[in-house]
């Protein structure tokens, strides 16, 4: 599959300002991609440079095979054939449903089909004579991707799409403008600091911090490998428990040892954090291990127990609904997981040496 987006070595912002530092991520065509990460992070600086609003400082910005940015260089935005979808909807007021997907068409003697196309691909076609003030959020958000689809570009661009709308209708929405994107085979670059609306829509996701990209990767990937502490600690739930490196693929923790499929390459006996989600500790009643429960959350299917051990961490894990437990009783529970993501303890001999490795990581065995 070819490569429709590059980024190498960007950097942008203001004069001398970096607000973005040496990014480098590519998008394959027909795949969707997210930049994800908190407040201020530089995400959405990132997507204006990709549409071209903003000038780069260092590095360049290919679009199937033309750089359009480097530095003293800038395509203008409405020759990058890139939509947009902004944070606002930004439609016409003036114009109705059909009139508004149809003013970025390119070939008027097509416009027409084009239009009828698209607006029963986002299934508003019962809608065309509508003016954006009689329609729903919802509704206008999808017109928005219909009009910005319309001139068939190489690269979709959306800004936190769905910030304005409810929480049910960002869920039902994402799954939509997946399906669509998907239909259409168009490939896209999503902004958003919602972490499942991330994964909702994305295929590879970047994860953000202070203007860097600390890993470009699957949703999976992200959640079971995490390359670096912080992208372990943002995406999902997750706690770390200190242990002791007994062999490159065995942690010796409270909650007794834990084996993974990956080994690292840190001296025997070195301090590291151990990353345990909560699918990774289960309801055990035979266990030694006992915990107290300090907490709980009843999600349908399963309950989330936050948990106390004897030394006073605390932990969460998923038990099964049907099991009904109150705060103050004690439980049984093991680790049940099959992978060991570790990171050297902060101030140990470990975290200096690997301040000059990427992850200190390699994998024992394939999936």
């Amino acid at each position: 599959m070819s490569t429709v987006l590059q980024l190498r070595g960007l950097s942008c912002g203001y004069h001398t300002h970096k607000v973005v530092q040496a990014l480098d991520l590519h998008l394959k065509a027909g795949d969707i991609g997210c930049l994800l990460g908190p407040s201020g992070c530089g995400k959405t600086t990132t997507l204006r440079a990709i549409a071209g609003f903003e000038p780069i400082l260092t590095g360049e910005i290919e679009l199937a095979g033309e750089v359009i940015s480097r530095p003293g260089f800038t395509l203008a935005p409405e020759k990058r054939r890139i939509g947009m979808v902004f944070q606002d909807y930004a439609l016409f007021p003036h114009l109705n449903v059909a009139q508004n997907v149809a003013f970025g068409i390119r070939q008027q003697q097509d416009a027409e089909r084009i239009t009828q196309d698209l607006l029963e691909l986002v299934k508003l076609g019962h809608l065309a004579k509508r003016y954006p003030h009689e329609l729903s959020g919802g509704q206008q958000q999808r017109v928005a991707l219909a009009r910005a689809l319309a001139p068939s570009p190489q690269l979709l661009l959306l800004d936190e799409p769905f910030s304005n709308l409810d929480g049910e209708l960002r869920r039902r929405l994402s799954h939509e403008v997946r399906e669509i994107l998907k239909a259409r085979g168009t490939s896209a670059i999503l902004v958003t600091h919602d972490q499942e609306e991330a994964f909702a829509v994305s295929d590879h996701v970047g994860v953000f911090k202070s203007g860097h990209l600390e890993q470009w990767d699957t949703p999976f990937n992200l959640y079971h490998e995490p390359l670096t502490p912080f992208v372990a600690s943002f995406i999902g739930q997750g706690y770390f428990i200190r242990g002791q490196l007994r062999s490159p693929d065995t942690v010796q923790t409270e909650l007794g040892e834990i084996r993974g499929n990956r080994a690292y390459t840190w001296a025997q006996g070195s301090a590291v954090d151990v990353l345990l989600r909560p699918d990774d500790i289960v309801a055990d009643e035979s266990s030694a291990l006992k915990a107290r429960i300090v907490g709980k959350t009843f999600l349908g299917a399963a309950t989330l127990y936050r948990l106390q051990l004897p030394t006073g961490t605390q932990l969460e894990s998923i038990f099964p609904s049907h099991a009904d437990h109150l705060p103050g009783d004690e439980v049984g529970i093991r680790i049940a997981a099959d992978h060991l993501v570790a990171f050297p303890a902060q101030g140990s001999v470990a975290a200096q040496i690997s301040l000059g490795e990427s992850s200190g990581v390699r994998r024992v065995s394939s999936d």
